[in-house]
């Protein structure tokens, strides 16, 4: 005769049910195990456990009335007579419960606060690996940046705001950017200059292109303007034609840190920038400052000044990068960073075909870096507020190129 069927869900109390029932676990003998790579024992535990994370997530009260399940097969009623196996729940779904049980309690108790993220630039020693024989720090790591960074890009500039050439910027913009690309007839590029990003360095590779220079370490004081083409002094059709035909490309770093480096250089070395804007942002954001000759100019009077500023017109070594080179407009074939300067610019010199005697220049002896602890350094004698408030100017420049935004949390900064 067919089995009794399970009573009411309700009704049903440890070892009442048959070991037919459709809630596994809830009673009757213990099967053997119908997993080869568990013992009986092993696979009726994970059974109870299993039902036991059912019982808690879906509580009896959940359900009313009887059970419904469709009718047994003759051969599948037969089977459960001859070996009276419980139909258990596929280990995916065990692993699914399990997990989310665990994650769960993990956020009740508050661990995924702790839990820290991988670094967004792990050490590259963690990363290197051989190409070729040779040894690659962080390629794998830049590899994916370089991916974030292009899909990001995409999605911003797909929007139905955002220009989609340069004819469809504003008058200003439009200056801006074609007075920062640098052009190669010669080797067919363009060339997005940002200040404080090895752009000194860029320009001298340039005139050793077109055979102003001798060396690209030749120790002469860098003229930014003379000898170089810009976009700019071309006329409209010629413009059109560099941007369809030639490879473009532009480099660039973590914002907090070009403007950190802006600072320390044009403000601490630089006699012309002192007079020119450190006079004046003493005389707007200091009481008392009587009067300076623009040489002390503290990193958050720096920070003030900034936020005042309309973006469109301020100085290229600390406008951010987006409104320097738009890459919404100008749709570049290769965005090199700072942290792999010298690998990223090798890059672009074989791709453009440069000859094989030209290579980046090395940093100068003198150079001072801006240092991960110079930056904590800086950020964290900084009001919060004020970085804070900064920030929307230079948020495209976080987010398109894939930079972490500054952290100022009190933790960091007891560090």
């Amino acid at each position: 005769p067919p089995p009794a069927p399970c009573p009411p869900r309700a009704a049903v109390t440890a070892g009442g049910c048959p070991a037919s029932a459709p809630f596994p676990g809830a009673g009757g003998r213990e099967p053997a195990s119908s997993s080869p790579l568990l013992p009986g024992h092993e696979a009726g535990r994970l059974r109870r456990r299993w039902a036991g994370s059912f019982e808690a997530m879906f509580p009896r009260s959940h359900f009313s009335g009887e059970v419904r399940r469709a009718p047994a097969s003759a051969c599948s009623r037969s089977r459960l007579r001859a070996g009276g196996t419980v139909l258990l729940p596929s280990m995916l779904m065990f692993g699914v419960i399990l997990a989310s049980s665990g994650l769960l309690l993990m956020i009740e108790k508050g661990i995924l606060a702790e839990v820290k993220p991988p670094p967004l630039h792990p050490p590259a020693s963690e990363l290197a690996r051989r190409v070729g024989g040779r040894e690659v720090p962080g390629d794998f790591d830049h590899e994916v940046l370089r991916d974030i960074r292009n899909r990001t890009i995409r999605s911003v500039c797909g929007q139905r705001a955002m220009p989609r050439s340069v004819w469809e910027l504003p008058a200003g913009q439009r200056r801006t950017l074609l007075r920062h690309l640098l052009v190669s007839d010669k080797y067919r590029f363009l060339y997005c200059y940002v200040p404080k990003v090895a752009c000194s360095n860029w320009k001298r590779i340039l005139k050793v292109l077109d055979g102003v220079l001798e060396s690209v370490n030749v120790k002469l004081k860098m003229d930014h303007k003379s000898d170089l083409v810009f976009l700019g002094d071309m006329k409209p059709e010629e413009i059109n034609y560099r941007l369809k035909n030639y490879y473009k490309f532009i480099f660039v770093r973590n914002p907090a840190e070009r403007l950190l480096s802006a600072y320390r250089n044009k403000f601490g070395e630089i006699k012309e920038y002192q007079l020119k804007y450190g006079v004046e942002i003493v005389r707007r954001y200091r009481k008392n400052g009587g009067k300076s000759a623009g040489d002390d100019v503290t990193f958050s009077e720096f920070l003030r000044y900034l936020l005042d500023e309309d973006v469109e017109k301020m100085n290229e070594h600390w406008m951010p990068i987006y409104n320097l080179c738009q890459p919404c407009a100008v749709r570049y074939d290769f965005i090199g960073s700072y942290e792999r300067l010298n690998e990223d610019a090798n890059h672009v010199l074989e791709k453009v075909q440069a000859p094989s005697f030209i290579r980046f220049p090395e940093r100068q002896s003198w150079y001072k870096p801006v240092t991960a602890e110079t930056l904590h350094y800086y950020l964290c004698n900084t009001q919060q507020k004020l970085i804070k408030e900064l920030l929307p100017k230079y948020i495209l420049d976080f987010s398109l190129f894939a930079y972490p935004l500054p952290n100022i949390t009190s933790e960091f900064c007891r560090q």
